[in-house]
């Protein structure tokens, strides 16, 4: 027996609806585009890898210490090869530094 098709919409609706509740921008890739959640996908993996993974946590607050530890190593100290061996964060100040020098000249 085939669902109807109004159920193949998922809840693409709710999901958008509760997306503008809370003034969040939905995703900018188009459908069916592989790329759109691929930084995501990458960061949840590594997430999953590095810092989940065999470990047990006894309680709530060691747990989100150690999530806010993390993604300050991953966005300010992890050195990234792709970036010249820089940590994002200061890949992106050279950049935005750049490209203010830039706009001015």
């Amino acid at each position: 027996m085939q669902r109807p098709l109004g159920s193949a919409q998922y809840t693409s609706i709710d999901y958008t609806q509760t997306l503008a509740d809370h003034g969040v921008l939905a995703s900018v890739g188009s459908v069916g585009d592989a790329f759109d959640n691929a930084l995501a996908e990458s960061f949840v993996d590594s997430f999953k890898t590095e810092l989940i993974a065999d470990r047990v946590w006894r309680t709530r607050a060691q747990l989100e210490l150690a999530v806010v530890e993390y993604i300050g190593w991953f966005n300010d100290s992890r050195l990234r090869q792709a970036l010249g061996d820089l940590p994002p964060s200061e890949f992106e100040r050279l950049s935005q530094t750049r490209t203010l020098e830039i706009s001015l000249t």
